[in-house]
This record gives structure tokens, sequence and C-alpha cells, in this order.
């Protein structure tokens, strides 16, 4: 089967809560970040929420299933144990309609989970156990590759395993005649893994997307003009999200741009990943840059108005208001 788009990320369940600044700096919580945090520290996080609310995440995987939701025939790889957390997630999924191809693993390692503190000002913090899933390795990617897109999370790059599995299933869907894009994912993955990163942006990605603090962390500089441009240099389309500023879109020489229109956030979560979806689901669609952008933004404001980090209305149909589709 031939699918339009495949995304490999960390398989991760959101547990979404609502949270005061307070309860943050009682626990040790640094607002608006994501931290990774240990097994205890997890389970006494998840103790510690009240409202409890669990989705299938992951910041590809919810990409993921924006970009099936608008129709486009979608896989995710990932890597879940077989336990309670692990089976909702893959029945989340094929129940969206997104292919799950590696099933729920007899691993010793639980399923990927993240506690997401959403305060009074929309802002999150998220506190990411990597588990099970934070393991996948180019053993667990099947064969699925084909002339569509692969999108791939930078947050799997912290392992090794994770930045061998991209590299090949970067090379296989290009060999199948395919295109490949990744998202930088935090600031604090491009410090990390910077020279990894510039490598694979400029040798095995068509795309990448990343915000203003993460491309300007990338190619350490403050000016972000000189950092895309830098990135545009190597890698066909560069795109840079820029909070309530206009998104740019970079091509070689040429600058696409998309105006955002001030959303006040109910819930943060999934902004990036959503306009990733909307931007790639124009991509893939053949649009042009500026339509695939303006795309991105409309699926970013819908999903920060309210709590939760997939879309809750038809993309399609807001398409068609903005006179996009």
């Amino acid at each position: 089967m031939n699918y339009d788009v495949i995304g490999i990320g960390n398989a991760m369940v959101d547990v979404i809560s609502p949270s005061s600044d307070t309860f943050l700096d009682q626990m040790g919580i640094t607002k608006g970040i994501m931290q990774l945090i240990e097994r205890d520290r997890a389970e006494l996080l998840y103790a510690s929420m009240d409202s409890r609310v669990e989705a299938p995440g992951g910041s590809v995987g919810n990409t993921i299933a924006g970009i099936g939701e608008l129709g486009l025939k979608t896989a995710f790889i990932g890597k879940v144990k077989n336990d309670a957390l692990g089976k909702f997630y893959a029945d989340s999924l094929a129940d969206a309609g997104t292919a799950f191809p590696l099933p729920p693993q007899d691993v010793d390692l639980p399923t990927s989970r993240s506690m997401i503190f959403v305060s009074m000002d929309g802002e999150r913090s998220m506190n990411t156990y990597l588990g099970a899933g934070a393991d996948i390795d180019s053993n667990d990617v099947p064969d699925v590759f084909g002339t569509g897109l692969l999108f791939l999370e930078g947050y799997l790059f912290d392992k090794d395993e994770g930045k061998t599995a991209f590299s090949q299933a970067a090379q296989q869907m290009k060999a199948a005649g395919g295109r490949s894009a990744i998202t930088i994912s935090d600031p604090f993955c491009a410090e990390r893994h910077r020279d990894d990163f510039k490598r694979l942006i400029s040798e095995d990605m068509d795309i990448a997307i990343g915000n203003a603090a993460e491309w300007m962390t990338l190619y350490e500089t403050d000016d972000l003009d000189a950092a895309l441009a830098q990135a545009a240099a190597v890698c066909d389309i560069v795109a840079c999200t820029r909070s309530g500023d206009a998104v740019w879109v970079q091509q070689g020489d040429q600058r696409f741009t998309a105006d955002v229109t001030p959303v006040t956030p109910v819930d943060a979560t999934g902004a990036g990943d959503q306009f990733a979806a909307g931007f790639l689901y124009g991509v893939s669609t053949g649009r042009t840059l500026d339509v695939a952008a303006q795309m991105g933004v409309l699926c970013a404001a819908e999903v920060i108005g309210h709590i939760g980090p997939r879309p809750e209305v038809s993309m399609s149909k807001i398409f068609s208001e903005h006179g996009l589709i």
C-alpha cells in the first residue's frame, strides 16, 4: 500500500490536566518547556493530576492524525508496550483511520507518556517519560515506503538508534520515489544534537519545520533570517513558525508568508503539531507554499482554542471557507 504520509515518532499517550502556577512551583516543574523524567517521577506526577484527560499523542502522532482527518492515507510507526496504554494508543489510531503497522510489543519498558499541565494562560508544561517509544530502531521500522512523504520528529534523536532509524528510513523513502520531512521539536533537541540535525537536514531531508527559537539555536545565531538562509541553502523547503507573528517559508531565495490572526490560547498543546499537519497536507497535495502555510496556520489556530492536541472540527470545511480548497 502506498501511503500519502508516513510518520515515525515516539508513540506517546498524552495525559492532560489543568494546573496553577503555584502547583508547578510546588512540584518543581519548569513552566512552558518539555522536561524528560524518570519512571518514578512519572508515577508521582500522574498520581498528582486532577481531572486527567488521556489522548493518543506524541508530536508526529498528532500531526499524522491531523493529516488523516483531512482525508489522506496515513500510517504511523511507533513502539508501544503490550500494556493498557499501548493498546489504547493502537486502538485509537485504528479508530481514526491511521494504520499502525508495528503492533504493541512484549518489551520491558511501559508505553511512553507525557504529563501535560495546562496553566490558566494556555501555556503547557510537559513532563515526558520516554518509555518504550524512545527505543525504536531500524529493526522496528517496517518496509512501508513509497512515493509519498515521510515525517520524522526530533525528539527521537535522543538515542543513537533513533538517528540510525531516521537516516535509513529517509534513504528507503528516497529510493522508493518519496520525500522526507523533519520537525526539530524543541530548542534543547537542536542544542544536544546540532551536528546530527544539520547533517540530516542537508543530506536526507527535503522539508524541515521549526520555530524561531529552534532555528536560531540550531545555527547558533540571533539572526533568524541568517539561520533560515543557511537551512534553505541545503534543504528544499524550510518552514518557521514565529508564535503570534507571520509564518515564514523559505525555498531557495524565495520567501512565502502566512499571516497569523491572534487567538487567545485555551491550551497550546499540539499547536506546532497541527501547523505541521496543515502545512504537510498542503505540500503533499501540490499546493503553493503560501497556501500550505495558511493551511498550517488555520490548523494551529483551531487546536489552541480547546483542550487537547487534535482538531475538533472539520479542517477541510475551514479550508474551504477560507478559499484554500
